[in-house]
């Protein structure tokens, strides 16, 4: 009011342009964490250092490999005995030695990279009904397989398996292994009339295939291995697997009235078991394959 009697009207106005603005509140600084750590030891005096970071919880370590260590071992071992012996193979080739010359190398394969005992585990020409078998393979005194040997340069064959399948069916014995050093052939026999038998792998040592591939299947034959049956589960998933194994699963009963229910829900098409299996036998499958597997 007394501004007023003076004539000062919206007294607002008349003030200075800095101070018609509003101060600005300055803002709060930000202060970096700092941790107090104690200072040397000269002192009690409590200094600034630099931030320390909390610790990392610990990750939990990566559960270690299943792979059991007599595998890890036995596998490291056929690896090195296959490259070791590729040398040698080469050579024999090379000079087309003859079956001693390569039954010497086998023998060094078998105790060196497969672990084998020549004087516990492998009795070399096993007498069989008047006939020999060039090793007779024993764990813990019990026989378990036989092997016959060719001339490194011979290709093993029909005849060569069946005249150690003989052994096997006069001694009761499941696995048969053919080899010429260079291609080694592993076999389950099935007694019963007929008797069956199953490849279970082939390996050529001197081959194209990896490393890794060659040990894997070399592995089966490692001492170990066998006792403890792996390359029965190598076998029995061939066995499932094989062509007549599956020819015969398609034209089974179950899987054509299958075929038959899917061909009506497709198609609207009814049709037989027996109209199936018929264009199946005659325009899919070939008929030497038919033949080889159904000659009767």
């Amino acid at each position: 009011m007394k501004q007023a009697a003076f004539g000062v009207v919206d007294p607002h106005t008349q003030l200075p342009e800095e101070l018609r603005r509003p101060a600005l509140e300055p803002e709060p600084e930000v202060m970096a964490p700092v941790v107090l750590v104690p200072a040397d030891v000269q002192g009690t005096e409590l200094v600034v250092d630099k931030v320390v970071e909390s610790p990392k919880p610990k990750v939990a370590d990566t559960p270690s490999s299943k792979v059991p260590k007599w595998e890890s071992v036995a596998r490291d071992q056929v690896r090195e005995a296959i490259k070791r012996y590729v040398k040698p193979l080469q050579d024999l080739k090379a000079r087309d030695a003859n079956e001693g010359d390569t039954r010497l190398v086998v023998t060094d394969i078998l105790c060196e990279g497969l672990d084998y005992d020549k004087f516990k585990d492998l009795t070399t020409e096993y007498m069989v009904k008047q006939d020999f078998a060039d090793y007779g393979v024993r764990i813990d005194k019990q026989l378990v397989a036989f092997i016959e040997v060719k001339r490194i340069s011979q290709k093993l064959n029909e005849r060569h398996l069946r005249q150690v399948q003989m052994y096997a069916v006069n001694e009761g014995i499941e696995w048969m292994i053919l080899t010429n050093g260079s291609v080694w052939q592993a076999y389950h026999l099935t007694g019963g009339l007929p008797v069956i038998v199953n490849m279970a792998f082939e390996i050529d040592l001197l081959g194209p295939a990896s490393l890794e591939e060659k040990t894997e299947l070399m592995f089966l034959l490692h001492r170990e291995a066998l006792k403890r049956r792996r390359i029965d589960e190598s076998w029995k998933h061939r066995a499932a697997t094989e062509p007549q194994a599956l020819l015969d699963l398609i034209l089974s009963d179950t899987m054509l009235d299958q075929m038959r229910k899917e061909v009506k829900r497709r198609s609207g098409i009814t049709t037989t078991a027996e109209a199936l299996s018929e264009v199946i036998r005659s325009e899919i499958v070939d008929p030497k394959l038919l033949a080889k597997f159904y000659k009767a």
